[in-house]
C-alpha cells in the first residue's frame, strides 16, 4: 500500500537552458509556417551546442520559411546575444539546416483515415474530413484539485520560480543574471494532501562580476539574498502553503554557475517532456511536443487528454484525474480510452469512460477543429506554440490556452447524475 505521507518533487526550467532554447526555435518554425499555410506538416528538431545551432526534420508545406532567420530571433528574444550570452550569441553562431519533406507514406495514412465515425459525440467535422493519427503512440492528461489551475502543486510551484527569474533579468531587476536557469520544489504531504513546501532550489546562470566584485563567495550571498527577495518571496506571497523556517532553500549549490547556455550543455528539442507536462506526478507516454504539427497525436493528443482530465475535476467529479489515450498510425479513433480517478471519483471509472466518449471527440481532425490548432499561431500574432515551449503547456494563467477551457464540465455534472441516482 502507497503511504499517503511522502515528499514529492518537481524541477521546471528557464527558456534559456539549452534543452528549451531547442523546443522554442522547433516551435518558432511550426509557426512560422503554420502562419502562412496552416496546412503545413512539420517535425521540426533542433540541437544547439557551443557556437551552433541544426535543425533538422521534415517540413511539406506551400509556404517558404527563412529558417535561419526564425533561429537567430529566437535565440536573440532568449537572451543569447554578446556578452550577456555567456559564450552564445545569436548574431555569430552557425545555423544549420537539413530539412526533407514529409514521409509519403505517413502523409498517406494521415490524409486518409482507416477508420470511421463510430459514435455519436458532439463534433463539427464530417466524415469526409477525417484524418488518421500521424503515429502510434500513448498520451496521458492529468489534473487534481490541488492549485487554482488543477496542476499538481510541485510543478505548479517550480515553472512559476523559473518564469520569475526569467522576468527579473529580462526586466533589468537583476541585470547581472543570464538565460540559463532552473528550479526545483519539494512538497511535503500528509494524507495524501499537500501540507508544506521541504526544499526550494534554483540555480541560475550569472555574470562573472556583480558590480566591481569578483569574489566568488560574495558572488553567491549577493545572489542568494536577490533570489530570495525578488524571486522566491514574490511567487510565494500568493500562494496558500508558503516556506516556514524549517524551508530549505538552496540557491546555486554548486556556486559559480557562469559556463551555462549551450556553451555549456548541449540542448536538444523533446528532451524535457516531464517539465513540459506535469512534473512526474502523472505518467507520460514519452512523446515530446515542440516542432509537432498538430496531425501529431503526440502533442495534440496529449491536449486533449489534459482538457478532458480538466473538465472532470472541474465539474467535481474526482479530485485527481489521469487520461490515457492510444493510437495507430493512419487511424482516426483512438484504440483505447482509459480513466483513472485514483480512487477519489464520486462514479465509477468506468462510468466516467462512458461519458467521456459521448462529450468529447478524440479523433485528431476533431481535436484540431476543437481547439483550432492550426488556426492559433496566426490569431496570435505569429506566435503560439513558441510561447508554450517553456514554462509547461498546462496550467498557464499568462496565455489563452483552449485545452485549458471547462467548458463541458457542467454537461458531465449534469450527465453524472443518473449514475449518482443509481448508486442510491
Amino acid at each position: 500500500m502507497v503511504s499517503k505521507n511522502y515528499l514529492f518533487t518537481s524541477e521546471s526550467v528557464t527558456e534559456g537552458h539549452p534543452d528549451k532554447v531547442c523546443d522554442q526555435i522547433s516551435d518558432a518554425i511550426l509557426d512560422e509556417f503554420l502562419t502562412k499555410d496552416s496546412k503545413s506538416r512539420v517535425a521540426a528538431e533542433t540541437t544547439v551546442t557551443t557556437g551552433l545551432a541544426l535543425v533538422c526534420g521534415e517540413i511539406s508545406s506551400d509556404c517558404y520559411v527563412d529558417i535561419p532567420q526564425v533561429v537567430r530571433q529566437t535565440i536573440k528574444n532568449i537572451g543569447y546575444a554578446g556578452a550577456n550570452g555567456g559564450g552564445f550569441d545569436y548574431k555569430t553562431c552557425a545555423v544549420l539546416t537539413s530539412i526533407d519533406e514529409q514521409s509519403t507514406d505517413i502523409a498517406g495514412g494521415v490524409n486518409k483515415a482507416l477508420e470511421k465515425r463510430k459514435d455519436n459525440a458532439d463534433t463539427s467535422t464530417s466524415e469526409t474530413e477525417d484524418i488518421g493519427a500521424g503515429d502510434q503512440g500513448i498520451m496521458f492528461g492529468y489534473a487534481c484539485n490541488e492549485t487554482p489551475e488543477l496542476m499538481p502543486l510541485p510543478i505548479n510551484l517550480a515553472h512559476k520560480l523559473s518564469y520569475r527569474l526569467a522576468k527579473v533579468r529580462k526586466k533589468g531587476i537583476l541585470d547581472y543574471l543570464r538565460p540559463d536557469g532552473k528550479s526545483q520544489v519539494t512538497v511535503e504531504y500528509k494524507d495524501g494532501k499537500p501540507s508544506r513546501i521541504h526544499t526550494i532550489l534554483i540555480s541560475t546562470q550569472h555574470d562573472p562580476v556583480i558590480g566591481t566584485i569578483s569574489d566568488n563567495e560574495k558572488i553567491q550571498e549577493i545572489i542568494a539574498k536577490d533570489l530570495k527577495e525578488q524571486v522566491i518571496n514574490h511567487v510565494f506571497k500568493k500562494e496558500k502553503i508558503k516556506p516556514d523556517k524549517d524551508t530549505k532553500i538552496l540557491i546555486n549549490p554548486s556556486g559559480r554557475f557562469v559556463i551555462g547556455g549551450p556553451q555549456g550543455d548541449a540542448g536538444l528539442t523533446g528532451r524535457k517532456i516531464i517539465v513540459d507536462t506535469y512534473g512526474g506526478y502523472s505518467r507520460h507516454g514519452g512523446g515530446a511536443f515542440s516542432g509537432k504539427d498538430p496531425t501529431k497525436v503526440d502533442r495534440s493528443a496529449a491536449y486533449a487528454a489534459r482538457y478532458v482530465a480538466k473538465n472532470i475535476v472541474a465539474a467535481g467529479l474526482a479530485e485527481k484525474c489521469e487520461i490515457e489515450l492510444a493510437y495507430a498510425i493512419g487511424v482516426a479513433e483512438p484504440i483505447s480510452i482509459l480513466v483513472d480517478t485514483f480512487g477519489t471519483g464520486k462514479i465509477s471509472d468506468n462510468n466516467l469512460s462512458e461519458l467521456v466518449s459521448k462529450n468529447f471527440d478524440l479523433r485528431p481532425q476533431g481535436i484540431i477543429n476543437k481547439f483550432d490548432l492550426r488556426g492559433l499561431p496566426a490569431k496570435n500574432g505569429g506566435k503560439f506554440y513558441q510561447k508554450l515551449a517553456a514554462y509547461g503547456h498546462f496550467g498557464r494563467t499568462d496565455l489563452d490556452i483552449p485545452w485549458e477551457e471547462t467548458d463541458k464540465a457542467e454537461t458531465l455534472k449534469e450527465q453524472a447524475e443518473k449514475y449518482l441516482t443509481a448508486k442510491v
